[in-house]
């Protein structure tokens, strides 16, 4: 009977875990051993994207890679996608309980990262942006308004109804200005058309929605800001860093006047660089 009682148990736990798991909207992994790293990839994006860097640094520092849901091998979630995968971080960040912790974001990641900075309760020692906004939609669209942003719109159904080739083509475009070797536009490319369709579109809906520049005056910890001077030059960059961070109360800007907005494939040294001098102190 005991041991039908355990068996009983197990199970219920064993299934409850499997649940939670499945219902999750990152994936996590780790590796090496340090202070922990948490290393956030950009939109369409997979762990893969730093695999240069976590050999370099997984030596010295503990390296959390994340996947989200549908970018990668992570099942896809219900929407809202980004509000979910924002709130299942900041449960990880609490898990990990680590007033060392230094989180590193590309793109969307940064957006993520300097979201995360100023939740309250949060163990964090700094953030590392790469070439990320904390709104991409008000750089994209003078008259911002995330109330106007839904996942119905002629541009979302347009890009679901899209056939296979010509959403390829559409994504070796886009992938073409994020990177200068033709291997590293292919492997973006790749990326963008291995991602779940729904996600990319819905995701990306998401993603535009995103305003943190209200919070950033609540962020106490550094921030070091690493942008890409391509295509359109170091000043416009610079102007548009300074603009979108006006409310940030102190950072530190850096940009790569030869990169593209793939910063650790265009100028991997420069950014290794760049964390040496943070992360291994």
């Amino acid at each position: 009977m005991k041991t039908t009682l355990q068996f009983t148990l197990f199970l219920f736990l064993f299934v409850q875990l499997q649940l939670h798991a499945q219902s999750k909207s990152i994936s996590t992994t780790v590796t090496g051993n340090g202070d922990p790293v948490l290393f956030l990839p950009g939109f369409a994006s997979d762990a893969s994207v730093w695999k240069t860097t976590i050999e370099k640094f997984s030596s010295k520092n503990q390296c959390h890679t994340i996947d989200y849901a549908r970018f990668g091998k992570v099942a896809p979630i219900e929407f809202p996608w980004l509000p979910t995968i924002l709130e299942d971080l900041k449960t990880y960040i609490k898990t990990l309980d680590n007033p060392n912790l230094v989180i590193v974001g590309h793109s969307m990641g940064g957006t993520i990262a300097t979201w995360l900075a100023a939740q309250p309760g949060l163990k964090i020692k700094e953030i590392v942006v790469i070439d990320g906004l904390p709104c991409t939609g008000a750089l994209m669209m003078p008259d911002f308004s995330p109330d106007n942003l839904a996942y119905e719109s002629p541009y979302n159904n347009q890009l679901l109804k899209m056939d296979d080739k010509a959403f390829e083509q559409m994504a070796a475009g886009m992938a073409s200005g994020m990177a200068t070797n033709t291997d590293h536009q292919k492997q973006i490319k790749d990326r963008i058309i291995k991602s779940d369709r729904k996600t990319y579109v819905y995701g990306y809906t998401d993603y535009l929605k995103l305003d943190v520049r209200p919070f950033l005056s609540q962020i106490k910890v550094p921030v070091t800001i690493l942008g890409a001077g391509k295509p359109y030059g170091k000043e416009m960059a610079t102007q548009t860093y300074e603009k979108q961070y006006a409310q940030l109360l102190d950072y530190k800007l850096l940009i790569n006047e030869n990169s593209k907005h793939f910063i650790m494939m265009d100028a991997p040294v420069w950014l290794e660089q760049q964390l040496i001098s943070i992360l291994v102190k």
